[in-house]
């Protein structure tokens, strides 16, 4: 369907659920195309193509609010859908803080961000199962350790995304992605170590080549050969920057709305209170063209925003929907995400910590003794207290040089402490993701070994 004829048919569903006894609503409907293929030693394991389109209706009856979805766009379905959900909320615990934002929030105009690239959707099996196959090759043919593969995987998607409401806003976007993966396994002297590289984007012409994807995926691997344990002890310890960007995603969890009112954030109560170093500044910011996590407005029709978190190493913006706003008596910065059928979320877009200006080589020849983190394993993080204990794979460093991998050991700390004790910040910032980070050096950590 045309994108006007999916606002058409949003506003359709709007005016049945007023008519049902609905004093305000919204809609969000989604369609799209996915491909995803994987390939291993070269044979095709996987293609999966498909199509799919379905929409949610969220309705308030004054401060009783419901939420139901919907992949039936017909006549029927959908006004038998309005007729349930208004049923629905009737019947549902009133919520003085529910209901749709400010008008004046409203994303009006709407921008475009340039997020869709008809390439992706003109992107053919038989070019993805190239690439998958090219990647994956290239690990076997940069070293003879590499002597296995668990596979390469290649996906394309395009979307269309409607959002509208009673408030008389509607706005659609379109989207796409791409994405190639491999994960090689290196041998040598009876050991076997596996590891990952990846590239993702929303533009297919700026996608890492296969051939670079796989040798770097290869690299890595070889370097965890022959790993080994280390004693405990408190020794400064390096994110790279896959690893560095977990640090954000529990920062993201901690100043969301949702935690705050739910007392469930270690950052609770600590608005404008430093929290880190003055060469810390984390932003946010859904504006970006072409990020990975922009988009022109969020999941309730509220436009993004570029919104500092952490300023100079003060904890300067928390992070709401329209739900956690109003229980915070403040306002939505725009980061309510949303699934079809769901009820909003608060989540970052783009969510990045401001590069430094140190090259990772220069961080690692900084340390006498200590870690650099390649691999972060379980997920043994307190929300409240900020306690932190994760298993980790990475290189030991002596003297300003890895001198050998480590493996089977635990990093422990809290997140508050952690934050605080940044030393460093890499100059290699690379936005791969939406939640991105440079090289990150902690002064200090426990690692738990032997």
């Amino acid at each position: 369907m045309s994108g006007q004829a999916l606002e058409e048919l949003a506003q359709d569903l709007l005016r049945a659920a007023t008519r049902d006894g609905a004093t305000a609503a919204d809609v969000l409907v989604a369609e799209g195309d996915t491909l995803d293929v994987g390939v291993r030693l070269g044979e095709i394991e996987k293609i999966k193509q498909a199509r799919q389109k379905h929409l949610g209706l969220r309705v308030f009856v004054h401060e009783r609010s419901a939420i139901s979805s919907s992949a039936d766009f017909s006549r029927e379905s959908l006004a038998r859908l309005s007729r349930d959900t208004c049923d629905l909320a009737r019947v549902i615990a009133p919520d003085p803080f529910s209901g749709l934002p400010d008008r004046d929030e409203l994303a009006t105009p709407v921008p475009d961000l340039d997020l869709y690239d008809p390439a992706v959707e003109a992107f053919t099996v038989e070019r993805a199962i190239a690439m998958a196959r090219e990647a994956e090759q290239a690990a076997f043919d940069s070293d003879r350790r590499i002597s296995n593969s668990e596979g390469a995987s290649c996906s394309a998607d395009t979307g269309r995304l409607v959002y509208a409401s009673t408030l008389g806003f509607v706005g659609t976007y379109q989207t796409s992605h791409v994405s190639l993966s491999v994960v090689p396994v290196a041998a040598a002297d009876g050991a076997m170590q596996r590891d990952y590289w990846y590239s993702t984007q929303r533009k297919l012409s700026r996608l890492e080549h296969p051939a670079a994807i796989g040798r770097k995926a290869a690299a890595r691997a070889l370097r965890r050969l022959h790993a080994r344990r280390v004693p405990t002890c408190d020794v400064p310890v390096i994110f790279d920057p896959e690893t560095a960007a977990s640090l954000l995603h529990h920062l993201a969890a901690a100043v969301s709305g949702h935690a705050l009112y739910k007392r469930t954030s270690f950052l609770l109560g600590k608005l404008g209170q430093r929290i880190a170093p003055e060469w810390v500044t984390v932003v946010d910011d859904g504006t970006i063209t072409g990020g990975l996590g922009s988009k022109p407005f969020d999941g309730e029709g509220v436009a993004t925003r570029r919104t500092s978190v952490i300023e100079h190493g003060t904890l300067a913006s928390y992070l709401f929907d329209t739900y956690s706003a109003r229980k915070l008596h403040g306002r939505s910065t725009g980061n309510a995400a949303r699934s079809i059928g769901e009820a909003p979320r608060v989540a970052p877009t783009n969510l990045v910590l401001q590069a430094g200006t140190t090259s990772p080589a220069d961080i690692i020849r900084s340390v006498r003794r200590g870690l650099y983190v390649t691999e972060l394993i379980g997920f043994g993080v307190n929300p409240v207290t900020g306690d932190y204990s994760r298993g980790a794979v990475g290189q030991w460093i002596e003297n300003g040089e890895c001198v050998h991998p480590v493996e089977e050991i635990t990093i422990a700390g809290n997140l508050l402490a952690m934050y605080d004790n940044i030393e460093v910040i890499g100059n290699d910032l690379e936005q791969r993701h939406a939640v991105a980070s440079p090289t990150v050096k902690v002064a200090r950590m426990t690692v738990a070994g032997h």
